[in-house]
């Protein structure tokens, strides 16, 4: 949350039930006590009398619920705070954090049945209802827990990894409970159950490659041209600090329709991939350039087809 929230109607709000919750504890003997209003049944009707008696439980819930929300709040700023570091360690914390929050989540939810009556450890203890949950779609969200702790524990990927799941690349922006989230390059972010991954391409355990594809014409000296390539490809490093290795000289990769198709390639992390290959592209293309070295572009010669007429005498 923020400082905006708080100036603004959120803002109010909580400052209102801050407020509430303070005040239902100053007279908590007149609104839960045995004589409370709430209770004398002395409004002439029957159903009112109902709808009043129920205005204490209203109060519990909203006071519980506002009081789960605080605690939550401050945990996760605290964690928050200790989320710095390796990315194993923003990774345990984005876990526990979800953690936290599911069980102060149910932790409040049993708290509101009590204020209704119910008997929440019959309700715990009862394998009917235990059954019943599983039968409603408990299975999903238990595997969706478990693939979580496993992936964490095992170490597949961590939080700020660049990795493809389902055809889908994108960094690791939180591995939760229930859920991984990921967002490309675009700013889309993608959800996906924990328990739905079943293949990951991690792209951040090791250096990527970047490839950088440059064509020559075939009428250059090709010795003439890797000579060039060979006395500045200190320089081209120097002006690219993301490489880690090279750029190397691979040598002749294709031969073309319209060009010598040049091979050139770098080691460098996985975020700077594309970084790194648009700079080989321009670093190369200055060199060529400077040393009158041509890169040809697709060019198409057309002929007109005259058809012979006989002139008829």
């Amino acid at each position: 949350m923020t400082k905006q929230d708080f100036m603004g109607p959120k803002g109010i709000i909580i400052i209102a039930l801050a407020v509430f919750t303070v005040l239902t504890w100053v007279f908590s003997d007149q609104i839960y006590g045995a004589d409370a209003v709430f209770y004398q049944n002395n409004f002439g009707n029957s159903a009112l009398n109902t709808a009043v008696s129920y205005i204490p439980a209203v109060i519990k819930t909203i006071v519980i619920m506002f009081c789960a929300w605080l605690i939550n709040f401050v945990v996760q700023i605290v964690l928050e705070y200790f989320a710095k570091g390796s990315k194993e360690v923003i990774t345990a914390m984005k876990l526990i954090k979800s953690l936290v929050k599911y069980l102060i989540f149910i932790v409040a939810i049993l708290l509101c049945l009590s204020a209704w009556g119910v008997n929440t450890a019959t309700l715990i203890a009862s394998a009917g209802i235990l059954s019943l949950i599983i039968g409603l779609g408990a299975q999903s969200l238990i595997a969706d827990i478990i693939a979580g702790l496993f992936m964490v524990f095992e170490n597949d990927f961590e939080v700020g990894d660049i990795v493809v799941i389902d055809g889908w690349r994108g960094t690791v922006t939180e591995i939760g409970m229930r859920t991984t989230k990921l967002v490309d390059y675009r700013g889309n972010i993608k959800i996906v159950n924990n328990s739905k991954i079943s293949t990951v391409i991690n792209q951040s355990k090791k250096t990527s490659v970047a490839l950088c594809y440059i064509g020559v014409e075939y009428g250059d000296d090709l010795s003439r041209i890797e000579l060039v390539i060979r006395d500045n490809i200190d320089r081209v490093k120097s002006h690219i600090p993301q490489i880690i290795n090279g750029p190397f000289y691979k040598g002749v990769d294709s031969l073309g329709e319209s060009s010598v198709n040049l091979l050139f390639m770098a080691d460098c992390k996985e975020e700077d991939l594309f970084i790194v290959q648009r700079a080989m592209n321009r670093e190369w293309k200055i060199v060529f350039d400077e040393n009158h070295i041509n890169i040809p572009f697709p060019q198409v010669t057309v002929s007109q087809y005259e058809a012979h007429q006989e002139t008829m005498d």
